[in-house]
């Protein structure tokens, strides 16, 4: 499998912490995103160059999917093992990433957006890079 290959995530465990989020892998190594997420109405958009991390929860707010978006250095097969996914949206284009999360690209910039009335669970996008990192839900119009 090749570095630019789609990857279809599995369900994984989550744990919405007073801290952070931890998602649970499937090889039962944890990654933890530090930091409570920033409420965000509708959609996000990533600065340009930004690794960014989505992860859909199911209505219990335990499980969910964590998909990379245009991760290109991450082999497809430890995406596999872990249970991650990994979508490559091409410049000036859109793609569904769940039912009711769309993900587009513009000019190195990701955007995120949600359909309220599709999505049961929450999503929280995760924005990354040399610099720092950055925690966002998005939430529905109106609800911050």
């Amino acid at each position: 499998m090749s570095l630019r290959d789609d990857v279809a995530p599995d369900t994984l465990g989550v744990d919405l912490g007073e801290d952070g989020v931890t998602v649970e892998y499937l090889d039962g190594r944890e990654v933890f995103y530090r930091g409570v997420p920033r409420a965000v109405e509708g959609s996000v958009r990533s600065g340009p160059g930004k690794d960014v991390h989505v992860l859909v929860t199911d209505e219990t707010e335990t499980r969910g999917v964590l998909t990379y978006v245009n991760d290109r250095t991450t082999a497809a097969d430890i995406l596999a093992e872990t249970g991650v996914g990994r979508v490559i949206v091409e410049d000036g284009t859109e793609q569904s990433l769940f039912p009711g999360v769309d993900v587009a690209v513009s000019a190195h910039r990701v955007t995120v957006s949600v359909d309220f009335d599709v999505v049961d669970g929450r999503v929280f996008v995760f924005l990354e890079d040399d610099l720092g990192e950055d925690s966002v839900e998005v939430v529905p119009p109106g609800s911050e």
